[in-house]
């Protein structure tokens, strides 16, 4: 997502964001057979435009493609607009796998992307309809209603059938969403590490467990039944399914981990009328990752991906805002007077001013304090204390206190 941008901070600007309905579905019309059949002719039609893109020198227009694979694919019965999904599609990813340095692009779903003139949805009914070629199949979304109500009234502009390697069917639709945060009244910040969270409000820290470390378990098993086995694992059922089913809840535990956070943390901002903020660590992490190839380094990279992705999701669902600061110093930097920190092991402390915290603590406090310090006059009132006053409330979190005074404190907000 793009936003305003200053030296230190960054805000998720208002404007129209897009938010995508995903559930599962069930044919009401047709069979799954030659749904399969359909979908199998677009993959080796999309996959065979990629082939001959990889070969140019040069990638060509959308025009350019139009007038190269238009007649081929209506020769193969695809319907105008369908043809053009697949060209477009076929083109973005080989354009995507040149930019990033990648291998040829090799599909392996089973997908169909549609515009609207090859869909109909209709929510309340909950009923997907999609042509594919000279068929027409009508798809039931297994969702419950309150979670396909809110998308009632918002724009879509194509929908995503795909089958998995289950034979379930699933459906994606994009819908366009009008971002419109409140003005906040306060901070949340978060400090996110792989074995912990740490939550500041300007009262209280709170220390919440991740399950990455659960996740990283499960992926440094499958690795090592990889490199046991060497490469006779692609050849076995048996040691390939077990390995999928490793890497698969590694994922699993990710994404339900972050939604339920995402989710829990949002709403909570929102009942208090608060910003959240996080670090931006992209360039951070990116420059990082050339240097250490570590599991755990790439688990913590895609972790924060994924909670970063899913909490913008869930704030401008619910019209929270979200702030992004500069992560330069906030692990070094003392929060009471700005001295530079010594540590001794996880253990901050300030020789200047004698404030000693966890690390983590002191990263949770500084990421508020920038927040609070270069967006406060940009955004309006964040609160009627002022910023002494703020990271020092009464019967609340005293920075100024040793740290075995708040450490296991959990009452958040």
């Amino acid at each position: 997502m793009r936003g305003s941008t200053t030296p230190l901070a960054r805000v998720v600007p208002r404007g129209e964001y897009t938010l995508t309905l995903k559930a599962r579905g069930e044919l009401v019309e047709g069979s799954l057979g030659e749904l399969r059949e359909e979908l199998y002719l677009t993959r080796r039609a999309t996959q065979y435009i990629i082939d001959c893109l990889w070969e140019l020198d040069k990638l060509p227009t959308i025009n350019q493609a139009h007038q190269m694979f238009y007649k081929i694919l209506r020769g193969q019965g695809f319907r105008a607009h369908q043809c053009k999904q697949i060209y477009k599609y076929a083109l973005s990813l080989v354009k995507s796998a040149r930019n990033n340095g990648g291998s040829k692009p090799v599909l392996k779903k089973l997908s169909a992307r549609l515009d609207k003139y090859d869909a109909r949805v209709d929510l309340e009914k909950q009923l997907v309809m999609t042509k594919l070629r000279n068929k027409v199949f009508k798809i039931k979304l297994l969702h419950s209603k309150k979670y396909v109500g809110k998308f009632m009234g918002k724009k879509w502009y194509e929908a995503t059938v795909n089958i998995d390697r289950s034979g379930r069917i699933w459906i994606a639709i994009p819908f366009r969403w009008e971002y419109n945060p409140y003005k906040p009244k306060s901070i949340i910040s978060l400090d996110i590490n792989l074995k912990r969270i740490v939550v500041y409000n300007g009262r209280r820290i709170r220390r919440i467990n991740t399950r990455f470390t659960e996740a990283l378990y499960l992926k440094h098993l499958a690795e090592k039944m990889q490199k046991r086995h060497s490469y006779a694992w692609r050849r076995n059922e048996k040691w390939l399914e077990i390995i999928r089913a490793l890497h698969r809840r590694s994922r699993n535990i990710v994404i339900d981990w972050c939604r339920k956070f995402a989710k829990y943390t949002v709403l909570k901002a929102r009942r208090t009328k608060s910003a959240i903020v996080l670090e931006d660590l992209e360039k951070l992490w990116f420059s990082s990752s050339q240097k250490s190839k570590t599991l755990a380094d790439k688990l913590s990279r895609s972790a924060y991906r994924k909670l970063q992705y899913i909490l913008l999701t869930k704030t401008v669902e619910y019209n929270v805002p979200v702030v992004f600061v500069d992560p330069r110093n906030t692990s070094t930097t003392c929060p009471r007077c700005g001295a530079k920190l010594d540590y001794n092991h996880r253990l901050a402390i300030c020789r200047n001013c004698g404030f000693i915290a966890d690390r983590d603590i002191i990263g949770a406090v500084n990421i508020y304090l920038k927040a609070l310090k270069h967006l406060a006059p940009r955004l309006g009132s964040w609160g009627t204390r002022s910023m002494t006053d703020e990271t020092r409330p009464k019967g609340g979190l005293l920075i100024d206190e040793p740290m075995t005074d708040y450490i296991h404190s959990y009452k958040f907000i």
